[in-house]
């Protein structure tokens, strides 16, 4: 993947990732606050394709599975 790419989608999962945050804090739930700071901070330490897609979506994918009551 090259840098380009990898910096647009690294602010996309980013903006997923804040999303999530303030949305965790809002509703005092831990899952998607934890889920959205990971999406915030994965893409500096992950730079190959393969991993860091599928990194990304378990991530999202998280909350809706374990976010629940």
């Amino acid at each position: 993947m090259s840098a380009g790419d990898q910096f647009f989608w690294g602010m996309m999962f980013g903006a997923v990732g804040a999303g999530y945050f303030v949305y965790g804090k809002n509703v005092a739930k831990l899952v998607p606050m934890l889920a959205g700071i990971g999406l915030c901070v994965f893409p500096y330490f992950i730079t190959e394709t393969v991993p860091f897609f599928l990194v990304g979506g378990v991530l999202i994918l998280v909350p809706a599975f374990l976010g629940r009551e």
